[in-house]
């Protein structure tokens, strides 16, 4: 899953960039008005946390550009506590769910869970397909409820898969959602990647349409 963690506090940008790189997302920051909308415009994210007092635009501003050029990201607004009208305008421009300041990383790493699970119509934690269940909550996998051990990046790739198992997935997209722009988007570490993943979960689990896509047995076919 990949994140975007708008915030022009540096010490708190790092902070929830950490808290949601281990609950399994891949997180890039900014911290201006102006290079958030070009973001959320030109690339494509799972999530975006967005506090609203930001320099170059505020934060309700990038929030009702996105909407208004059709960015769908599940939107996370983060506020000064008390501000009811904030939240209000927030929610009325187009957000999610609202946190106010101070937060417990813990309660944003829930809510951001809960909003990439909705988004994709799933209203439980554990997501069950097939053979395959996961937990999204404790970033586990188990097939026949045998447990499997995953790497980070394997559980993001199958949770990707399992969230969006109603589709063929392609790998153009999986590489954007599982690697940061810093990191190499390559078709065959996308492979190689997906090659380990087969090994461990067995047969049956994740699929191939060739000339489109990989999806999870039981979802898209």
């Amino acid at each position: 899953m990949r994140a975007l963690a708008v915030e022009d506090d540096p010490r708190i940008a790092a902070d929830v960039a950490a808290a949601l790189d281990s609950a399994g997302f891949r997180t890039e920051t900014c911290g201006d008005g102006e290079e958030a909308w070009f973001l959320g415009d030109t690339e494509s994210y799972d999530l975006i946390v967005l506090d609203l007092g930001l320099p170059g635009m505020d934060g309700l501003s990038v929030l009702k550009r996105w909407r208004a050029a059709g960015c769908a990201a599940p939107v996370l607004v983060l506020t000064a506590r008390g501000a009811w009208q904030e939240r209000v305008e927030g929610i009325e421009a187009g957000a999610d769910d609202y946190l106010p300041k101070p937060f417990r990383m813990e309660e944003l790493v829930a809510r951001a869970r809960a909003l990439v699970r909705r988004a994709a119509g799933h209203g439980k934690a554990v997501l069950e397909l097939g053979a395959l269940t996961l937990d999204t909550n404790r970033m586990a996998a188990s097939v026949r409820g045998v447990p499997v051990p995953l790497t980070a990046l394997e559980y993001r790739l199958l949770a990707y898969l399992v969230v969006n198992h109603e589709r063929v997935i392609p790998p153009t997209e999986l590489l954007e959602h599982l690697y940061g722009d810093d990191d190499a988007r390559e078709a065959n570490a996308l492979e190689a990647v997906v090659a380990r993943l087969r090994r461990k979960v067995g047969q049956g689990v994740i699929g191939t349409r060739r000339g489109f896509g990989y999806f999870i047995e039981g979802g898209a076919a």
